[in-house]
């Protein structure tokens, strides 16, 4: 299992960003996909996560919700995450993770735990 995150980039206060992350070598709709983000001297968490296609289950963070949108990109096999509204607080490197085998109602507490498998980040700076 491979995942590419990309799209990060420097952007102003206010401003919006559209982050991808690419499943190689399998079918990233078969897998709950998490968006996390670690700032530095801080913990990582979870920003937004989606479940399988067999459900598309969605999670967000609270400091997220209202202003970021995961969805799938079934003919890229990718992820994505579209972030309005970006804050300098939302600057960090951001991960895609995926996992597999579990249920919808565990959504939750994977995106918030972690997941199985990671890809390498991308970093995203909000100025002010």
């Amino acid at each position: 299992v491979q995942l590419q995150a990309s799209g990060g980039g420097l952007v102003q206060a206010g401003g919006s960003l559209r982050l991808s992350c690419a499943g190689s070598g399998f079918t990233l709709d078969y897998y709950a996909v998490g968006w996390f983000r670690q700032a530095p001297g801080k913990e990582r968490e979870g920003v937004a996560c989606i479940h399988s296609i067999s459900d598309g289950t969605t999670y967000y963070s609270d400091l997220t919700k209202g202003r970021f949108t995961i969805s799938r990109d079934q003919a890229k096999n990718a992820v994505d995450l579209i972030m309005n509204y970006l804050e300098p607080e939302d600057s960090a490197v951001y991960y895609c993770a995926a996992d597999y085998g579990y249920g919808s109602a565990q959504l939750g507490v994977r995106c918030r735990d972690g997941m199985d498998y990671w890809g390498k980040g991308t970093l995203v700076t909000v100025s002010s």
